[in-house]
């Protein structure tokens, strides 16, 4: 079997932002702004960051990090992420600086009226922020502001204006990682867990649509790693195969957003490329839901939309492969919202 190159991974602008904080209260604290820093990201890998384009003042630094998205075509590849820091009158307060989107639409992790940067990031900033307040005898009573130049224009490039999010960009990530996106070695690597699945007699797969969905649906089945297929947003590229290569079970877990789009017959979840149909899933339930901006907002109106949703998934999957099938549906947290089959 041949492989192509290996895609270089890139950084969210999330572990950009932490770095660029990490920077810029070095400099408040310490007076001296580093050239580089290390941060630790949620699954323990350390990535070191050059910092570029200080600006200090009376009471504030502010620093930049250049995004590396890798070999992923991200919109934000290339993007300066910078963050100032100053002192709050108590706590840590995070805003959104010129280029960052601030949260106008229920339904998304962050509150209305919040600066939109998404929890995971937040929480390694306030890491960034306690550890060096220790470090420096201070009370870690800060603002963080997080800006991107041209980011406004960046967004409209983004389904952030459709989700409610105005002015800019999200500062987003939950493992700090970019991993390359090539639809075609994506899916191919897809086909390799497949083939050695069943090469090995494995009896039950499962394929998730992210990092977190794959830690339930491993942890609630008790599967191998060699178990767990890579799906992301690929449904179709691996059920497809699954066809042709068939298994005995098939586990598929996910957000109730990706699963809604599955079960309404998309086979490429990516929110680029398909959307949550909210008038069917006003049909499914027989309540109004088109006025919803996710379909976790959806959730909060129709508490057995989780179980519809899985349901339904589980027979359009069923309808394309022979194999046992159930649906895993999970919320942001981890919690599992609904199960069938």
């Amino acid at each position: 079997m041949t492989t192509g190159p290996t895609l270089r991974r890139g950084w969210t602008t999330g572990a950009c932002a932490t770095a660029a904080c990490k920077a810029a209260l070095t400099g408040l604290w310490a007076g001296t702004v580093p050239a580089r820093v290390t941060i630790h990201l949620p699954r323990g890998e350390t990535p070191t960051f050059d910092i570029v384009n200080v600006l200090t003042g009376p009471d504030w630094v502010e620093a930049g990090v250049i995004k590396d998205a890798g070999d992923d075509p991200d919109v934000t590849h290339g993007a300066e992420i910078r963050v100032r820091v100053a002192p709050s009158p108590g706590g840590l307060r995070f805003r959104a600086g010129p280029g960052v989107g601030t949260v106008t639409r229920p339904g998304l992790p962050i509150a209305v009226g919040e600066a939109a940067i998404n929890p995971v990031p937040r929480a390694m900033m306030d890491e960034v922020v306690a550890a060096l307040a220790a470090d420096h005898a201070r009370a870690p009573d800060v603002d963080i502001t997080v800006s991107v130049p041209g980011g406004e224009a960046l967004a409209a490039k983004t389904w952030n204006p459709r989700l409610g999010i105005a002015g800019g960009l999200s500062i987003l990530g939950t493992t700090g990682i970019v991993r390359p996106f090539s639809c075609a070695a994506w899916i191919a690597s897809i086909h390799r867990g497949i083939d050695v699945a069943v090469a090995s007699g494995t009896p039950h797969v499962a394929g998730c649509t992210g990092a977190t969905s794959e830690r339930v649906v491993q942890a609630l089945h008790g599967l191998p790693d060699h178990a767990m297929l890579d799906m992301g947003d690929f449904a179709g590229g691996m059920l497809k195969y699954l066809r042709r290569h068939p298994v005995p079970r098939l586990t598929v877990g996910g957000g109730i957003g990706k699963l809604s789009k599955l079960a309404q017959g998309a086979m490429d979840l990516h929110s680029g490329r398909s959307q949550v149909d909210f008038a069917q899933l006003s049909d499914w339930t027989g309540q109004d839901l088109t006025d919803c901006n996710t379909a976790l907002e959806a959730a909060t109106r129709v508490p057995d939309l989780a179980a519809i949703v899985a349901r339904k998934a589980r027979a359009r999957v069923s309808d394309m492969i022979e194999a046992q099938v159930d649906i895993v549906v999970i919320d942001r947290a981890g919690k599992v919202l609904a199960q069938d089959g």
